[in-house]
């Protein structure tokens, strides 16, 4: 990617985090708690990162816009058609992944 100018990659880059989005939108059944324990982010964090981006760049954007835009629909809804209980295997599957990255710092 080093050969793209600035302006085509940050398209490709844009282009592929949106089909990111896209994707975890197709695939509602992927909980966040499931997320968080294989790759260590979810769509909060995206959201986040959204937010932190505008940020470095001087504008606003607030999180739940962001988390609406991520969702694709506002987050207490989402939240209420397609967020399980996490179980108690995730739970402490979470666990053990947060010792591990507290185990490395």
């Amino acid at each position: 990617m080093q050969h793209l100018d600035d302006a085509t990659r940050t398209e490709l880059e844009a282009a592929a985090f949106r089909r990111l989005v896209k994707h975890l939108d197709e695939h509602k059944e992927v909980q966040n708690i499931d997320l968080m324990i294989l790759a260590d982010f979810c769509r909060n964090c995206l959201s986040k990162w959204l937010v932190s981006a505008a940020d470095e760049r001087g504008d606003e954007l607030d999180y739940e816009a962001a988390r609406e835009y991520v969702y694709g629909m506002p987050y207490a809804e989402w939240k209420k058609n397609h967020q399980q209980d996490a179980t108690p295997e995730q739970l402490a599957a979470f666990e053990a992944r947060q010792a591990q990255k507290q185990e490395k710092a």
